[in-house]
């Protein structure tokens, strides 16, 4: 049945259909290309992600994203570099550009951004992470805790500071952890904080997507898809930055020889069929979370209509028009 929904708002997305947001040599006609090529998929507004790097390679991409006027971008997402450099923690992101936070280092890389860097994820053990913190949010910058192997005390600062999501929660944390208390924990038990979910099948299992939302609550969860270059594109090796990830025949996006994920093959309709699949919730229901509820997070508006075919039977999801 054909059914309309708001077009989709993904806050975490870091290339699509063969183009790498974190290029240094970034030509703005492919990211027009992948952003048009993405709307087929319902995503009418992102913030394209860039990942730890030097300063020079975020530089250059930031640069190209941030005068672009393609109505698609809604600003940028700086994941990094104020991470853990904890294996696990860390995740994909190359440990060598793996930084504290200072007022004066995120200055220069908003400069070089125009001023479009509207969110940070950023570990919430970092040096002064809640003075930081608190600079961001003051400057109108949202804050999201990931990549990190914080404490419950650190990350309970960190929220009574500011931040105010949880990036790809279960995910860019260690492989093993303590029963409790642990960051998983700590994040979906802190209230006034989104949690932000990507349902791809392979960063989290279906019971863990259903816990999950049913602990944050639907109107407090965000999909987003941390796509690479490998979303819309066939299986084989595709960068982001300076790492290489390997797209395999089921979808998986790995970093060669480990047994950490690197970022997504991820689209945002696949994302929204999965979540109703995995809980059981109506696609009313699940579609907010792709849509308004990672808009006014923002204190953004979702822009235009998208036309889908929906089976509620299988839970597919089909975009016919956006």
């Amino acid at each position: 049945m054909l059914i309309e929904l708001p077009g989709f708002f993904d806050l975490q997305v870091n290339g699509f259909a063969g183009v790498d947001f974190n290029r240094p040599d970034l030509a703005p006609d492919r990211v027009s290309d992948a952003l048009d090529r993405m709307r087929a998929t319902g995503v009418t507004r992102c913030l394209p992600t860039l990942i730890t790097s030097s300063f020079e390679r975020f530089a250059a991409s930031a640069r190209v994203l941030a005068r672009m006027t393609h109505p698609a971008i809604a600003g940028l997402h700086m994941e990094g570099p104020y991470i853990s450099p904890e294996d696990g923690a860390r995740g994909a992101h190359p440990a060598v550009h793996v930084i504290a936070p200072t007022v004066d280092d995120f200055a220069r890389r908003q400069a070089a951004a125009d001023g479009r860097i509207v969110l940070v994820t950023m570990a919430a053990e970092a040096v002064g992470a809640p003075t930081f913190i608190e600079h961001l949010v003051d400057a109108g910058v949202r804050v999201a805790l990931g990549h990190t192997a914080a404490s419950p005390l650190q990350i309970a600062d960190a929220v009574a500071a500011g931040a105010s999501l949880a990036t790809h929660l279960g995910n860019g944390c260690a492989q093993t952890l303590p029963r409790h208390p642990n960051v998983i924990w700590e994040l979906l038990a802190a209230d006034g904080v989104f949690a932000s979910l990507i349902v791809d099948g392979h960063h989290l299992p279906p019971s863990t997507v259903k816990a999950m939302v049913r602990a944050k609550d639907p109107r407090w969860t965000l999909l987003v898809t941390d796509a690479i270059a490998a979303a819309g594109s066939p299986p084989g090796d595709y960068t982001i930055g300076p790492v290489t990830g390997t797209l395999g025949e089921d979808g998986r996006v790995s970093l060669p020889g480990t047994p950490y994920l690197a970022g997504s093959s991820l689209t945002m309709d696949r994302a929204v069929a999965n979540t109703v699949r995995f809980t059981g919730l109506p696609i009313e229901e699940v579609a907010p979370m792709a849509s308004s509820i990672p808009a006014a997070f923002l204190g953004m508006r979702t822009a235009g209509r998208l036309t889908a075919d929906w089976n509620p039977a299988t839970c597919e999801l089909r975009v016919v028009s956006a």
